[in-house]
């Protein structure tokens, strides 16, 4: 099972592969879900191809993120460089792009984000059909779904172990956006999650913000057993040492030791398995939603009584009983109540004396001074090698013969590199070199990217080799082998394409023209509907679709109603019964690429486009045999979370800039709506411009008044107009 881990600068990089991880996901600078990281220049990006290679890892871009036509097409030149160059895999959102990607650079790998929200076998088994190699489930599956998913495909599967939880299904969070144009599809998100909200009752917590996950050797142990090919942990914003420190206590795992973890003395807003054990209960974290660290000790009287040991040069945090930082500190001299000797140390259950704010209930410690200095100590002496195996031979009167090779992971050889020395050995005179003595000097590699798994030696008795031209021909092969290995990942993009008789591929996308809109309606309750169906021809409804579940969870696959015409997601749309299907704006649809992907579904007849992007990207789509529809009206969702967040009740909520929200706990898990709905019915002659061929209005909490208000306005055009995105777009 490999480990997947982090980078998002050249220092964490190094980190990472330091700790061995296997393979490495990182950004390029502009772009990826993780946007506000410092992320890779292309010359780093190459520099980081090139280590990790010597070391036996492997390099992936993250292009996880919704794109436009534009910025699908503006990218090519840069990812023919890194792809000539020896880039392995990239991990993307986007339906449209991953095909632009696999016809443009075909001997790539796809690997599916669990941005994509893909949650069960028939949708990972269409993905493979379209050229993915791996597939990044979703952080809520249970470890039974994760079971069922393997047992039903063959596609590689990747699963998150550690890092930070979204509440909502990524991919499917929209508050960022509809708030302020930050985007989490386009990896600009502002994380309304970690913000402190007031609910309904003036209750004021982090209603929204999970504790981080952090599997251990049971849960790895599980997954090692059904088949799991790689582990995932979180964190390009994250330091060196949480890095370093994560990544080797999975790989004590993956390698069957027990290891304590350290990673929660590092970074901690509380821990939790996650979804892993389908038990929701420990998930959340109303307290506080940022790096508090580890709780160690809490105030009693004047002093602090400590719960773990504290060293000088420690960082504290001082936390009020309700959880708010007051104030913080490095720790410089230790004092210690009842004890006069100058001290490094303070031990557990002895009372520090400190000054603290007033308030203070607790103690926490966000910077461990001794865990730090021991992983840097280790960052300095610890490198990943690459086992090489060495075959050498020496007859008499005949030149040395050196061969260098890896194996595979079944023992076959790959890159095998023969070197000869220039000189011919000669009949020993006095000692004659042994096995033993030619065995100690290969292996001596030195400072190289190299460590010695096998030495095979064929030599003649009582033969003599100089040491010196022993030596030679080892760092001769070496150095070759070195750049052996860099021209094998190499490609030739031309050439490839020359080869198989394919040009680079770029949509030619035909402009489309106005035309007269039909009305559909989207409704969330019988009664909705029973109402709407008897004013349908008043006010010229053609279809009326029941609403569905956003996500297609392997364990609730038997809730989707295949008989309905409205698709949420694929599985609805590949496993439907109906010949005319829409699909739902949750689908993130923005460019040109990905509508023809979906126009080769045969019994899909419309899209309706993400209500994300402004009113000039939708009339840039151009032409297509689908119709296009627009979103008009809508309680707009901003999460679809599978946590049960308000106790089984409906509850509205409130930020500090006094934005509601109403949590809505239904057939569907828990959604979260914006209160105030996106209404652009006003402007009818603008939505012609944009050519499309429906206008969509989306009933979700709406009375049968407020429905009848908003039918009115299809007439009146007057009345309440809010455009959110279409105007302003997103980041």
């Amino acid at each position: 099972m490999k480990i997947v881990a982090p980078a998002g600068n050249m220092e964490r990089f190094y980190s990472a592969i330091s700790a061995t991880a296997d393979e490495i996901y990182l950004g390029l600078k502009g772009f990826g879900a993780r946007r506000n990281a410092e992320n890779f220049t292309v010359e780093e990006l190459k520099k980081a191809i090139d280590y990790a290679h010597l070391r036996g890892s492997r390099i992936f871009l993250t292009l996880n993120t919704i794109m436009t036509n534009r910025e699908i097409e503006l990218l090519y030149p840069t990812l023919k460089e890194l792809y000539n160059y020896g880039l392995d895999a990239i991990i993307v959102q986007d339906l449209g792009y991953a095909e632009y990607l696999h016809k443009n650079f075909p001997s790539i790998e796809i690997h599916g984000s669990t941005q994509m929200t893909v949650a069960n076998h028939y949708e990972i088994n269409y993905l493979k059909e379209l050229g993915f190699k791996r597939i990044v489930l979703p952080r809520e599956l249970s470890f039974e779904e994760i079971k069922e998913i393997r047992e039903n495909t063959d596609m590689e599967l990747e699963i998150f172990v550690s890092g930070s939880l979204c509440i909502s299904f990524s991919g499917n969070c929209y508050m960022s956006s509809f708030i302020g144009g930050r985007s989490g599809n386009r990896g600009m998100c502002a994380q309304p999650c970690r913000k402190e909200y007031k609910t309904s009752c003036g209750e004021k917590s982090y209603f929204l913000s999970p504790k981080d996950q952090l599997y251990g050797f049971d849960e790895i142990k599980k997954l090692q057993e059904i088949g799991v090919e790689s582990i995932k942990v979180e964190g390009r914003m994250k330091d060196v040492s949480y890095v370093y420190e994560t990544v080797s206590y999975f790989r004590s795992l993956i390698n069957g030791i027990d290891k304590e973890e350290n990673t929660h003395k590092l970074f901690n807003r509380g821990y939790s398995k996650g979804y892993f054990y389908n038990n929701d209960k420990a998930i959340m974290n109303r307290d506080y939603s940022y790096n508090m660290g580890e709780k160690i000790g809490e105030v009693l009287g004047k002093n602090i009584r400590l719960d773990e040991d504290i060293v000088s040069g420690d960082g504290v945090t001082f936390v009020s009983k309700d959880y708010k930082n007051l104030g913080g500190t490095y720790i410089g001299k230790i004092n210690v109540a009842n004890v006069k000797e100058d001290r490094k140390i303070a031990y557990k259950n002895e009372k520090l004396i400190l000054n603290f704010p007033e308030g203070t209930k607790y103690i926490f410690r966000n910077y461990n001074k001794r865990l730090n200095d021991e992983i840097s100590k280790k960052l300095k002496n610890t490198d990943k090698k690459l086992e090489v195996n060495f075959d050498f031979t020496a007859k008499l009167n005949e030149k040395l013969n050196l061969k260098i090779y890896l194996e595979d992971e079944n023992g076959n050889r790959i890159l095998n590199l023969e070197e000869i020395s220039e000189t011919l050995t000669q009949k020993a005179q006095k000692r004659a070199i042994s096995e033993e003595d030619i065995k100690e000097k290969l292996s001596e590699i030195g400072d190289s990217e190299f460590t010695v798994k096998n030495i095979e030696v064929d030599i003649d008795e009582d033969i003599f080799i100089p040491l010196s031209e022993l030596k030679n021909l080892k760092r001769t092969a070496v150095e070759k082998f070195r750049e052996e290995i860099l021209s094998y990942f190499r490609r030739d993009l031309d050439s490839e394409l020359k080869a198989n008789n394919q040009e680079y591929f770029k949509l030619e996308i035909e402009k489309d023209e106005p035309k007269d809109v039909e009305i559909r309606v989207i409704v969330s309750n019988d009664e909705q509907r029973s109402f709407l169906e008897k004013v349908k021809d008043e006010y010229n409804i053609s279809e009326i679709y029941d609403r569905t579940y956003d996500i297609a969870k392997q364990s609730k696959l038997s809730q989707h109603n295949l008989d309905n015409k409205l698709a949420s997601n694929l599985y609805e749309l590949l496993e439907n019964k109906n010949s005319s299907v829409m699909l739902n704006w949750n689908m993130n649809i923005v460019n040109s690429y990905t509508i023809s992907v979906l126009e080769r579904i045969k019994n899909l007849e419309s899209f309706i486009v993400s209500p994300e992007i402004n009113f000039a990207k939708i009339r840039e789509l151009g032409k297509t045999r689908l119709k296009k529809a627009l979103l008009v009206y809508s309680k707009l969702k901003g999460m679809t979370i599978d946590v049960d967040i308000a106790e089984n009740k409906d509850e509205v909520i409130t930020n500090k800039e006094n934005d509601r929200f109403n949590i809505i706990r239904n057939e569907y898990g828990t959604e979260i709506f914006l209160d105030k709905p996106l209404n652009i019915i006003n402007i009818e002659e603008d939505i012609k411009k944009l050519n499309v061929d429906i206008i969509v209005l989306e009933f979700t909490t709406e009375t049968i008044d407020e429905i009848k208000k908003v039918l009115k306005q299809l007439k009146t055009r007057k009345g309440e107009y809010r455009e959110y995105n279409y105007k302003r777009g997103v980041y």
